[in-house]
């Protein structure tokens, strides 16, 4: 057997991304659990001129290759805007990928940490990506439930025994909750708070009813997604261009009237809750791909699906404790109980240091069953 090689791909050169991005469909194509990316939004990401992280910060693509065959790929990032908000000066890794050999890991990490030491970064820390859309951290727990659309990353179990192996440590956990929804009963303490607070009108539910409305509350939502998670690992404070990403990228997958966010007596946004219809049948089925027909699938599951993510729930810190946390659970409940069809429900990525919304959901009986590991290694 050969020896490890890494190099660095070039981005421009169509037969490096496809290779990069080929990878990881063979090695999880036999995977039930898996939920294959559209290749047009991995295209995307690895673009300088197209994707807004790159108007801030760097990264670089590497690919491991033994005896001429593809074993192994990571991307090295250095975030500025995190490292600038923080006062850090940490390099983060993406799309870790490995066949089930220790020396492959190394290569790719080594590689990884040449890259960081030559941007005088200390610290490497990750599974970490470009946008808050992308899944935090490696699964350690909860293999045999499927993958959430591409909201969280999926990996074999070896992944974290791996790290494990090269001296990684845990920096924190994302965890996912479920909810069997026949079963989901909110109290009916949590209930009668909300009614009040909607009734003193401290406090009210605004419910989005078409995409264009949703475009037009861009900067609102912005604006808030910026102030609502100040206190959470992940934060740093996103562009103009990073929101609008966002915003785009929701509204290729939202339906409206599950996008929800809370007002305050001045109407501006305090909180916000939004809700996906889980399409990762029709993903699978399309395996990557975006052909008309696929359109087509992905639109009919998103209507006829038992399966709901609720990912991106907050409320300004300021308003813990006045009321507007129990609303939006209220509205959570109401969400996921809504046209009598979904039968499971998941709240997706929670941090650990959420400890607030962490203790609240299990108050309301969501059942932690899947997490994912951000890991840490001074380098």
């Amino acid at each position: 057997m050969g020896t490890v090689k890494v190099r660095q791909i070039d981005t421009e050169n169509p037969k490096d991304v496809k290779a990069f991005i080929k990878f990881h469909f063979d090695l999880y194509k036999d995977v039930p659990q898996w939920t294959p990316p559209f290749i047009s939004d991995l295209k995307h990401t690895l673009n300088r001129k197209k994707h807004p992280f790159y108007e801030h910060s760097d990264a670089d693509f590497f690919l491991a290759e033994r005896d001429g065959e593809v074993v192994g790929r990571i991307a090295a990032l250095e975030n500025k805007r995190f490292n600038e908000y923080h006062g850090t000066k940490q390099a983060s890794f993406y799309f870790f990928d490995t066949i089930e050999d220790i020396e492959v890991a190394k290569a790719l990490f080594a590689r990884v940490e040449e890259w960081a030491h030559k941007r005088g970064l200390n610290a490497l820390v990750g599974p970490k990506g470009f946008s808050p859309f992308d899944g935090y951290g490696i699964q350690i727990e909860g293999f045999e439930h499927h993958q959430m659309m591409n909201m969280m990353n999926y990996n074999f179990p070896y992944y974290p025994k791996f790290m494990e192996e090269m001296g990684f440590e845990k920096e924190v956990d994302f965890v996912s909750t479920y909810i069997h929804v026949p079963d989901y009963k909110l109290p009916d303490r949590i209930r009668r708070i909300a009614r009040k607070v909607q009734e003193r009108g401290t406090f009210r539910v605004h419910t989005f009813s078409s995409v264009g409305e949703i475009r037009r509350w861009a900067d609102k939502i912005g604006r808030t997604y910026n102030d609502t998670f100040v206190n959470n690992w992940e934060y740093y404070p996103l562009t103009q261009n990073e929101i609008k990403f966002v915003v785009d990228t929701l509204v290729l997958v939202a339906v409206p009237r599950y996008i929800k966010v809370i007002l305050n007596k001045d109407e501006d946004v305090i909180g916000f809750l939004f809700g996906f219809p889980d399409v990762s049948p029709a993903m699978k089925r399309a395996k990557g791909h975006l052909y008309p027909w696929n359109i087509v699938d992905l639109l009919w599951t998103r209507s006829h699906t038992n399966w709901i993510s609720l990912n991106g729930a907050g409320v300004l810190p300021k308003y813990h404790g006045r009321g507007a946390n129990v609303l939006l659970y209220d509205e959570m409940y109401k969400t996921v109980a809504s046209e009598n069809r979904y039968e499971h429900g998941e709240l997706t990525q929670v941090a650990e240091t959420a400890v607030q919304m962490r203790r609240d959901l299990k108050n309301v009986g969501a059942k932690e069953y899947k997490n994912h590991r951000v890991f840490r290694k001074e380098i």
